[in-house]
């Protein structure tokens, strides 16, 4: 298997990531456009942010909670070559899970359809790991 299908999901992941970044700072932008924020209030990090605008920073900090554990994963598989098909399927639908819980997040941030997004993640994360350290150790 070409190892490009074992990391796009990674790079997949990276871009989403940079794009949840470009909305909080648009976000953020409009809000300080409309004087619904301060300047000096931002400058010394003490600023309640209107909803849109906290809502895409949560979303952004959140790419750095369980998909860290992902970003270790896949060097792990690659140095190791312990990884196939089943890995890239899993490694993708991983992505749409964490895809979908961003796009919830940014929007409705509905914790009704949230919740249920990052569960699945999560899910398929152990899944991931635990195939991995199968194989690593079969």
């Amino acid at each position: 298997m070409d190892i490009r299908f074992v990391i796009a999901p990674v790079i997949a992941q990276a871009l989403m990531t940079l794009c949840i970044l470009f909305v909080m700072a648009f976000r953020r932008y409009r809000a300080f456009k409309a004087k619904e924020v301060k300047v000096i209030d931002a400058a010394a990090s003490q600023i309640s942010w209107p909803a849109a605008a906290s809502q895409a920073q949560r979303s952004f900090a959140n790419q750095f909670e369980t998909p860290i554990l992902f970003y270790v994963l896949v060097p792990l598989v690659v140095f190791t070559k312990t990884y196939d098909t089943l890995f890239v399927v899993l490694a993708w639908a991983w992505f749409a899970s964490r895809l979908a819980h961003a796009w919830v997040h940014c929007t409705s941030n509905a914790l009704s359809l949230r919740f249920p997004t990052f569960l699945i993640g999560v899910f398929l994360l152990v899944a991931l790991w635990v195939i991995f350290i199968i194989k690593l150790f079969a």
